[in-house]
């Protein structure tokens, strides 16, 4: 929970790096999305560099588990749902056994996409393999259905993560039970 220092009221926000990251750096780092609505954001649309915020937590479940027996991760991420998907990512490259990791990232508008140049840089340096996904660019795109997530399932041993708009994981997880992956194996943040 995040909010101005001086002012009581926090919203939730998922901590996008990892554990390892910030026990180097001694840094949180968040991923805020502005909107000119006010709907999201709005807080902090006017921080300079160097202000004091105000954070409480850290709170949830939604954590990369510190011994997985599964034998692959399956990320699955919409719009700044990515933050707590890219944490879990940076930390499994680090820690513990290397597992085969994919990515499917679905965003509005290609322009959306946050830290691209860095999943880029994981997926040909580090082997993550990254799906790109557009929900209104073009005709027909729409949301993240079984055609993008049945290639991306093709062992049951594979621990999942849902991290998005609250219709994306409503949906997501009944398709992937629907690829045969046990409900055991799907983890979601939920507000």
């Amino acid at each position: 929970m995040i909010g101005l220092a001086e002012h009581s009221g926090r919203v939730p926000y998922s901590i996008a790096s990892a554990p390892i990251d910030t026990a180097a750096t001694r840094r949180l780092d968040f991923l805020i999305r502005i909107e000119p609505s006010g709907r999201w954001g709005h807080q902090f649309d006017t921080l300079d560099v160097g202000a004091a915020i105000g954070v409480q937590g850290p709170y949830g479940s939604f954590t990369l588990p510190p011994q997985p027996e599964e034998s692959r991760f399956l990320f699955i991420a919409g719009g700044t749902g990515i933050a707590p998907i890219r944490a879990m990512i940076r930390q499994a490259l680090v820690v513990g056994p290397k597992r085969p990791m994919r990515l499917l990232y679905s965003a509005k508008t290609a322009e959306d996409f946050a830290y691209l140049p860095e999943l880029g840089a994981m997926a040909s340096r580090d082997g993550l393999e990254l799906r790109l996904h557009v929900t209104r660019e073009s005709p027909g795109a729409g949301r993240v259905g079984l055609a993008q997530l049945a290639p991306l399932v093709d062992a049951m041993d594979t621990l999942c993560f849902v991290c998005g708009p609250e219709s994306m994981v409503a949906e997501v997880p009944r398709m992937l039970l629907e690829l045969g992956i046990d409900q055991g194996r799907i983890r979601v943040e939920e507000w």
